[in-house]
């Protein structure tokens, strides 16, 4: 489940001052683990200054293209973004999880109108995604919207032209600028009003299949509402959250004793017991067990497990639908046991 791969760097390409795309030379031996559909995303897996460090980033690079490229902008005081962005070189090795992810896009034979909203960062998963939607059928059109500070903090930005010199009629492009007033571009974030302009407005007559949103959590709440005030339907609606708001962990706070724990990885199982207070991903990590995991945040997939006896309760829960909650999906970085006995099975998802 967790298993990483020693992959070299290809190529170190500044995207602006403070961003890069990194992209990893795929060993014929590993082209299957490695195929991946748009908007998927790779967790890194490196030593910073005598820690391991693992960081889950989006792949920019279409799956069309044969190659895998994610896109790191410097975070002040991060650990990995700013190694990246500063040290990291071609010819070095990082240790790389196959790709993984459910905020994907994969064309079937109708035509397809889509939206992106990203903001930041965001825009790395959508380049993947737009250059697949409009490679996947002539009549197929694309929209982004793309929220920045400036030009020269876009990332990507010539690839973005790149893609318009290509699509002239089917790719539109709407640059959101917060502290530089550009040409033919909105001032300001992307807000309400913005959203607002582009369904009811400049494409009033388009009707879209889905929306595509990426970015902090409150540019994708507020956009998200704003569509669905708009009459789009929820399903229509994909997000992926960068970054994403403290939550307060009011579950721990009504928890006491102790959990029996099973829990089983790459066809082993392992028992322990754990404090109820504790969450089950740091509880599993404690015991030096290999689980599968990136952020820790509750912002990725990597750590969802399945739940074969006993219940736990998440403290928040941005991926999971109700129906795979239904199911015993969850995510362990944010789950605390209720019962006196759990177990839970990361193979089984």
């Amino acid at each position: 489940m967790s298993d990483f791969h020693s992959l070299k760097i290809a190529a170190v390409d500044a995207l602006t001052p403070n961003a890069v795309a990194l992209t990893f030379e795929i060993p014929d031996g590993l082209k299957d683990t490695f195929t991946f559909t748009a908007g998927q995303y790779i967790t890194l897996k490196h030593m910073v200054n005598g820690e391991e460090v693992r960081r889950a980033y989006s792949i920019s690079s279409a799956p069309s293209s044969g190659k895998i490229t994610v896109g790191i902008k410097k975070v002040p005081n991060g650990t990995f973004s700013v190694y990246a962005n500063e040290s990291l070189k071609s010819g070095d090795e990082i240790e790389v999880m196959h790709p993984e992810g459910r905020f994907v896009f994969e064309q079937n034979t109708a035509v397809k109108n889509i939206v992106a909203f990203a903001a930041g960062s965001g825009i790395t998963p959508i380049m993947s995604i737009a250059q697949t939607v409009l490679e996947g059928h002539p009549d197929n059109t694309f929209v982004l919207v793309f929220g920045n500070q400036s030009p020269q903090e876009t990332m990507y930005l010539k690839a973005i032209q790149e893609l318009q010199d290509k699509y002239t009629n089917r790719f539109f492009v709407k640059y959101v600028y917060s502290r530089s007033q550009e040409e033919n571009s909105l001032f300001g974030r992307i807000e309400t009003s913005t959203v607002n302009f582009i369904v009811k407005n400049k494409f009033k007559e388009t009707t879209f299949d889905a929306f595509y949103l990426c970015g902090p959590e409150a540019m994708i709440n507020t956009v998200s509402d704003t569509l669905k005030n708009n009459g789009v339907a929820e399903d229509k609606i994909l997000f992926e959250l960068f970054t994403s708001s403290d939550t307060e962990d009011t579950v721990a706070e009504n928890l006491d004793g102790k959990t029996n724990i099973e829990v089983t990885v790459d066809d082993e199982s392992f028992s322990f017991t754990m404090d109820k207070k504790a969450l089950v991903l740091d509880a599993v990590l404690k015991e030096k067990i290999d689980a599968p995991y990136s952020c820790q945040g509750g912002v990725c997939s990597s750590c969802i497990a399945r739940i074969t006896e006993g219940k736990a309760e998440m403290v928040k829960n941005q991926i999971l639908t109700d129906g795979e909650v239904a199911e015993g999906l969850i995510l362990t970085c944010q789950a605390h046991p209720l019962t006196p006995t759990l177990k839970v099975d990361y193979d089984d998802v």
